[in-house]
């Protein structure tokens, strides 16, 4: 079995940039399925976790072939890729983090797994398929997006956004208003106080479904006096 390197790609090659598209796509799905859900880890930590694994399977079995003499043990260089694993999980559980029943983090801690495998492939002698995997991510990372809210506003999924505003100046009756008038049902809402200088404010994280652009309820809730910030989700929080 030969490691697949720059050039045109041999047999093997095309067995193992296979392999990498067989894992994209069914940890798409199994994403996708998480996603719909609204599970906190979606498509892109589906996707990005099962892409590195399955980098780091190829870099164990291919990547050493130049090190190996076939009938001798001379050393088990994998070893190294299989302590890569171990440590780059305790650096991506560091990512993670949890606020007010909101997991943050996740698809930071995927994309740092992915660099690792991305790394250890280089350094095997694999970068064709480092290549791939990079190619790979940027897809996941910039054209899932898109796809997730054109199947959200299709099948009325729903969406999460934060809020800050000035408490005390009945602002939450104000966005809840404006939500349903935009043809949103709020699904769950969760706030926080916060102390400043000037007076007491709301941090808010609400979840709303419906089949009109996200975009038009962010620019009328931004537009209700006493909010200070409007923002959308990621899919990991």
């Amino acid at each position: 079995m030969s490691a697949m390197s720059f050039g045109e790609p041999t047999g093997q090659g095309w067995l193992q940039v296979g392999e990498l598209g067989v894992a994209l796509v069914l940890c798409s799905l199994i994403g996708l399925e998480r996603q719909l859900r609204q599970k906190s880890a979606g498509l892109r930590t589906h996707t990005l976790v099962g892409l590195g694994s399955a980098l780091f399977v190829l870099v164990s079995k291919y990547g050493f072939t130049d090190v190996l003499v076939r009938g001798e043990i001379v050393l088990d260089p994998s070893r190294v890729a299989a302590q890569i694993v171990s440590g780059i999980g305790f650096v991506g559980g560091g990512l993670i983090f949890v606020r007010r029943d909101i997991v943050r983090g996740l698809t930071t801690a995927a994309g740092v797994w992915v660099a690792a495998a991305v790394g250890a492939a280089c350094g095997a002698g694999l970068p064709v398929l480092a290549t791939l995997v990079t190619a790979a991510y940027f897809l996941v990372m910039y054209g899932y997006p898109p796809l997730l809210r054109l199947i959200s506003r299709t099948a009325g999924g729903a969406i999460g956004l934060r809020l800050h505003y000035v408490d005390g100046q009945g602002v939450l009756r104000d966005i809840l208003g404006t939500a349903t008038q935009k043809g949103f049902s709020v699904l769950e809402v969760s706030t926080e106080k916060t102390n400043e200088l000037d007076r007491p404010s709301i941090d808010l994280v609400m979840r709303v479904a419906g089949r009109m652009p996200a975009n038009d309820l962010v620019s009328a809730l931004a537009a209700l006096d006493g909010v200070r910030s409007v923002g959308t989700l990621e899919s990991d929080e």
